[in-house]
């Protein structure tokens, strides 16, 4: 794993923390909000800050891809001269505010956080491979159960705009049905922000076990759910255990939705203009309006 440039640094650390230990995610979390302070601080120092130990320091600056603690340090003394902020509060910790406004700032902080975050650590080359098995698979199945259908079901619409064959899978078993009917040359495209969703897990199996190819939309890259796809692409956005389905991690979601849903019609070239063409004229015909 390569080290991230300074600039992207809280983006990573950011995208690091769901999936990481409990001590491990105390040190991220010290590092994202002030890099600062903490490039200033010994390996000892930032144990004692972050109540872990100096092995758990240096674990964590070598899970990020950095050699040791020394690297990590210029990385955060880099990020913090390039005028790196710390994320929004999450509005439903003990320190949470009742005023509406600071609701509606903490939001906008949280979905631009994410945004951010997420451009700049999509892998483009996993993009362009997904793209890829899209844009010539046989069949698509959208995969995502509870608040990720909202994800699914969004990227149905656009792969429908495009003229694919697309099938949106929004319950357990019927993700698992559809999942054990595929084949090579078929694409799943699961999501699960968690990346543990037992049935969307499960259904990446499966449709891998058929040999179709398996593409995974989540939030955390060491998942179960990336362990089964064959092309991961990680969407950035803070949960908690009070904020499953927060909207700023779906909204990341949707963002990569996007970049694939665009690099696939630029694959697919003329064919996708005209169908898009026809799909718009067919909403917008006078004979479809106000109904």
């Amino acid at each position: 794993m390569q080290a991230p440039r300074p600039d992207a640094l809280p983006a990573h650390l950011l995208a690091a923390i769901p999936s990481a230990t409990v001590s491990v995610a105390r040190v991220l979390q010290a590092l994202l909000e002030d890099p600062g302070a903490c490039a200033q601080l010994t390996v000892t120092g930032l144990a004692l800050r972050t109540a872990t130990s100096e092995a758990t320091v240096v674990r964590t600056a070598r899970s990020l891809g950095f050699a040791g603690y020394p690297q990590l340090r210029l990385a955060l003394a880099a990020a913090a001269v390039d005028g790196a902020r710390p994320p929004a509060p999450d509005l439903l910790t003990a320190t949470a505010t009742s005023d509406p406004a600071q609701v509606v700032a903490t939001l906008a902080a949280l979905e631009t956080e994410a945004i951010t975050a997420t451009a700049r650590t999509l892998d483009v080359t996993a993009l362009t491979a997904a793209a890829e098995a899209v844009a010539r698979a046989r069949v698509v199945d959208c995969c995502g159960i509870g608040t990720s259908a909202v994800v699914a079901l969004d990227l149905d619409a656009k792969l429908a705009r495009l003229g694919l064959v697309g099938r949106p899978r929004t319950e357990g078993h019927a993700a698992l049905v559809s999942a054990a009917g595929l084949q090579a040359g078929d694409v799943l495209v699961a999501v699960s922000h968690s990346g543990r969703t037992p049935d969307v897990v499960g259904a990446a199996r499966e449709a891998s076990a058929r040999g179709a190819a398996v593409v995974a939309l989540t939030g955390t890259a060491s998942s179960p759910l990336a362990s089964a796809a064959d092309h991961v692409l990680l969407a950035a956005g803070r949960e908690t255990a009070l904020r499953a389905g927060a909207m700023a991690s779906r909204t990341s979601s949707l963002m990569v939705v996007d970049c694939l849903y665009v690099s696939v019609a630029q694959l697919l070239g003329e064919p996708a203009r005209r169908s898009i063409e026809r799909t718009y004229r067919a909403v917008t015909a006078p004979a479809h309006r106000d109904r």
